[in-house]
């Protein structure tokens, strides 16, 4: 449940002893709990990146580990840090798994170091976010679930996550979730699956970081089309079983969609292996991918298949 006084009240109402004192083991994990929030506090940042503010946990040196939906669309983010200070970035990259790395100039947080305790089913565990003010903000529950792998639907699966009964906000996405001593187990997601949060393991996700860090400086690809989402009716899917696509809406000119022939009107599939079904995963497909690469664009143009061949390009400078 949330920390707040009125749970505080409640609890204390209900457990207090004869003469009226908590029992001190209960004392004892309040304060536990109260002191690891404060403890980590500073490693939590909120992240204005998306529509909305969202959290943030610092990986290393003027490292950010997000959502990739926290981090938003665009290139630029803003970080605030626990005093209050704010400090621009950029996204460095996005993963498939949901996750966004920043780079935060001049941050100089403390990162998280991942508890190596093993994470068991019923531990008490603790939620840490930022406010939309700032302020730090917990919510406490247990390790509910540890399952996996999740599949997001881009063919991609992240191999095991940890599914909460704590509460948690859009604000929540990004941030920590602590064990009851205030080891670093995992980050938080916005997402839940049956009402439980969704938490993706903080070994995995510092492996992700890595990752995307050794692609800091590999141009991420770029096609140059605009589109949106459309549902594909059985008789318009070219003999393809998927049922949803990107609908092109626009071809830059000069880009490399537009020299391999790509249209107004076409309906995107897949690049490649890789499925996509949506704005947003050609997007992160894109961030994962060199550019320089040759790739195979899957389309639906006027109900027919048609495969072409496109090089994608770096993306080029705004002016």
């Amino acid at each position: 449940m949330l920390f707040s006084p009125t749970h505080l009240g409640r609890a204390s109402k209900f457990a207090c002893c004869e003469d009226g004192r908590m029992p001190t083991q209960l004392t004892q994990l309040s304060n536990q709990f109260a002191d690891a929030v404060a403890s980590e506090a500073p490693s939590v940042v909120q992240v204005q990146g998306g529509r909305r503010p969202a959290s943030g946990v610092v990986y290393s040196k003027d490292l950010v580990l997000t959502t990739a939906r926290a981090a938003g669309h665009e290139n630029g983010v803003q970080v605030r840090r626990h005093d209050g200070r704010s400090f621009d970035g950029t996204t460095i990259r996005r993963d498939a798994s949901g996750l966004a790395l920043l780079r935060i100039p001049g941050l100089d947080s403390p990162p998280f170091t991942p508890s190596s305790e093993a994470v068991r089913v019923g531990h008490l565990a603790i939620a840490l976010a930022r406010s939309w003010s700032n302020s730090i903000t917990a919510s406490a529950g247990i390790v509910s679930v540890i399952g996996g792998p999740l599949h997001t639907g881009r063919r991609h699966a992240i191999e095991q996550i940890f599914r909460t009964n704590a509460p948690m906000h859009e604000g929540f996405s990004g941030g920590a979730f602590l064990d009851s001593a205030g080891g670093f187990i995992g980050i938080t997601t916005a997402a839940s699956i049956r009402g439980l949060g969704v938490v993706i393991p903080a070994s995995i996700a510092w492996k992700t970081g890595a990752a995307l860090l050794e692609l800091e400086h590999v141009k991420p690809a770029y096609l140059g089309i605009a589109g949106q989402t459309v549902a594909l009716p059985e008789n318009q899917r070219g003999g393809s079983a998927r049922d949803s696509g990107v609908l092109v809406m626009a071809v830059t000119p000069g880009a490399p969609a537009a020299q391999a022939g790509v249209l107004v009107g076409d309906v995107l599939l897949a690049v490649g292996d890789s499925q996509v079904a949506s704005p947003d995963q050609l997007l992160d497909l894109m961030q994962m991918m060199a550019a320089g690469r040759s790739v195979t664009l899957h389309l639906l143009r006027a109900g027919n298949a048609l495969d072409v061949k496109v090089t994608v390009a770096e993306r080029p400078a705004r002016s």
